[in-house]
């Protein structure tokens, strides 16, 4: 499943680095997050409630940050499994300066199995669409 978005901050790119990389950030943003945790340098562990059509439960994953450009690039990874299935992606974040205002592409490739998967794999793509417009929203509401 390929994830694309872009969205525009009113923020110098350096601003927008390190909201995106501030763990209270992530977790307040992150839609569903229940718990986050550092468990080394850029790497987390977190727990979220998430629910595509009726299909809804508890995931716990993991979260690491790498191949970082600052203030540039990074490439996000996750994985994470719960009762309706298991999820699985990476995603490229790039900034982009454009002059007192910053744009994030994001270009990601996610893996869906279990429950969640047979029942929703139409809708899957529209909701991972949705949740990252949910947390940027919330990112620049920060700034």
């Amino acid at each position: 499943m390929k994830v694309e978005g872009s969205y525009t901050f009113e923020a110098p790119r350096e601003r927008v680095w390190s909201v995106l990389l501030n763990p209270d950030s992530l977790q307040s943003c992150l839609p569903g997050c229940e718990s986050m945790s550092v468990t080394g340098e850029d790497q987390y562990e977190a727990t979220m409630k998430v629910g595509v059509a009726a299909i809804r439960g508890t995931y716990k994953g993991k979260v690491r940050i790498s191949d970082k450009q600052e203030p540039e690039s990074y490439k996000l990874l996750v994985e994470g499994s719960g009762g309706p299935g298991f999820v699985r992606g990476e995603a490229l974040i790039e900034l982009v300066d454009q002059g007192g205002t910053t744009q994030i592409n994001v270009h990601g490739d996610g893996q869906v199995g279990g429950t969640v998967a047979g029942v929703g794999q139409r809708m899957l793509g529209g909701v991972a669409k949705m949740i990252m417009g949910q947390f940027f929203d919330c990112l620049k509401k920060q700034l």
